[in-house]
């Protein structure tokens, strides 16, 4: 890498997978010597401390809706004169004013919100949408972005620490990661989540917000009451940085297409990655360790999904096939056929005990 050149502010989505498909961007930015800061609200900000190119990370405090001037206003201030360079990766209005109101010469992002005035240089937004970490990666102005593919790095010591408080052993259990905050149209069901778990040889931990807590009961009451303790909730009880330092340290980890499942594609964990309303040709997991289910390109499931992807939050016409009928038996097929490629050592390791009694006391 050439020396410092720039010094670049990256105003991050507010969403931890798209969090995580921005970090090829940030790696082009930080390959041609421009000292990176991102800008990023409390919730996504420990995606950006497992970049390592990222050299400062803001924590804006600002909350969803409203454009908050005077807190953006107030920061703008304090950042004035710090910056040559401002990288936009949302498209909205507010996410383009704080750049503009600290006088950042160059600033960069999409078309969008009516903010022409707040950006110096300005990319269309393309009519047939790339995938996600191409769209981000384009800010950069360079080429051959087809191969970009997000990359994260945990300290040894987070994930040292993280499984000693939670009494956990590395690769000693499996991550099931079953909400999606967009809604119910991109979730497997609770029932299927329990019946794969009762199957598997591992203790299954339960990673989620604090809203997807009643989910995750609904997924470990009948796994416990068959193997007892061995489904442990941790949905809203942990930081996002314990929860990516969990995945990290995981045997492997299933999901439906949410943040989670960015995360555990960018650490290069194992993991199965389930998809119903939405599409993998636009957000999938980018990892050669992913394997991704979707009834929409099983040439086997009859009748066709013609429906899929609809993209909605709800199924429109009240069925959810395209979640309801990807069995159990197919997810843990597809965990399996997963293992099959990991060495013997990794698949079957000692669970610590400080994990079953853990367990035994949720």
């Amino acid at each position: 890498m050439a020396g410092i050149t720039d010094n670049s502010l990256v105003i991050a989505p507010q969403w931890i997978g798209d969090a995580v498909m921005t970090e090829p961007l940030l790696r082009r930015l930080h390959a041609r010597g421009e000292r990176i800061t991102v800008g990023a609200l409390p919730w996504v900000a420990p995606v950006y401390r497992a970049m390592p190119q990222v050299a400062d990370v803001i924590e804006f405090p600002f909350a969803h809706g409203g454009l908050q001037l005077k807190a953006r206003r107030a920061i703008a201030q304090r950042i004035e004169g710090q910056f040559d360079n401002a990288y936009v990766c949302p498209n909205s209005l507010k996410s383009a004013l704080l750049p503009f109101l600290a006088s950042i010469p160059k600033r960069i992002g999409y078309l969008g919100e009516a903010r022409v005035g707040l950006l110096t240089h300005r990319l269309k937004n393309p009519k047939n949408k790339p995938p996600m970490v191409a769209f981000y990666s384009a800010l950069s102005g360079e080429g051959n972005l087809e191969q970009d593919r997000p990359q994260l790095l945990m300290k040894p010591a987070d994930i040292e620490q993280t499984l000693r408080e939670l009494g956990l052993q590395r690769g000693g259990y499996v991550v099931f990661a079953p909400g999606a905050e967009y809604g119910p149209a991109k979730r497997w069901p609770a029932r299927h989540f329990s019946a794969l778990a009762v199957t598997l040889d591992l203790p299954v931990v339960l990673l989620g917000s604090a809203k997807e807590a009643a989910l995750c009961d609904e997924i470990a009451a009948p796994v416990n009451a068959v193997r007892e303790g061995c489904c442990l909730n941790f949905a809203g009880k942990t930081s996002l940085l314990q929860a990516l330092c969990l995945i990290a340290a995981s045997q492997s980890t299933i999901s439906n297409d949410s943040g989670l499942m960015h995360v555990a594609a960018a650490l290069g964990v194992p993991q199965v990655a389930i998809f119903g309303s939405s599409s993998p040709l636009h957000t999938p997991p980018l990892s050669d360790r992913a394997s991704v289910l979707w009834l929409k390109t099983d040439p086997a499931y009859q009748p066709p999904l013609d429906c899929a992807p609809c993209f909605e939050r709800e199924c429109p016409l009240g069925h959810t096939r395209c979640l309801n009928d990807l069995s159990p038996a197919q997810v843990l097929q597809a965990t399996r056929a997963l293992q099959g490629a990991l060495p013997e050592v990794y698949l079957h390791p000692p669970v610590a005990k400080t994990a079953e009694k853990k367990a035994t006391s949720q």
